[in-house]
């Protein structure tokens, strides 16, 4: 079993910056791929990024690519997503998400996730 809790959610405007951390525990992080998904109002999950288990590749949706950047500490069992230029379309309840499935081609296309978060909360104001 997995318990994953974010942090770092809040109200920003417009422009602004703000990192997400996710702290991970139950098993071994570092075997773990790991993926930011966000759910906006009125609208499904979508998959924001991915990175690979050792830390060594990355997968970003195209609507976030060149701001945000996902990053992982393994010696710390932590998860980040460092949020620049924000918009307010980026308004959403952003999860953190591990795979178990040790495939990286379905870790980095967003699928495969079986452990959640329970979300926090990111407000842009224009």
């Amino acid at each position: 079993q997995v318990q994953l809790v974010e942090s770092g959610g809040g109200l920003v405007q417009a422009g602004g910056s703000l990192g997400l951390s996710c702290a991970a525990s139950g098993r071994t992080f570092s075997t773990a791929h790991m993926g930011w998904f966000r759910q906006a109002p009125g609208k499904e999950r979508e998959f924001v990024a991915a990175i690979r288990r050792a830390g060594g590749s990355t997968s970003y949706a195209e609507s976030v690519k060149g701001r945000f950047t996902i990053s992982r500490d393994n010696n710390k069992n932590t998860l980040y997503l460092q949020m620049n230029g924000l918009k307010p379309e980026d308004t959403a309840v952003y999860y953190c998400a591990a795979a178990a499935d040790t495939s990286w081609y379905r870790a980095a296309l967003g699928a495969s996730y079986n452990y959640w978060g329970q979300g926090t909360q990111v407000t842009v104001s224009s």
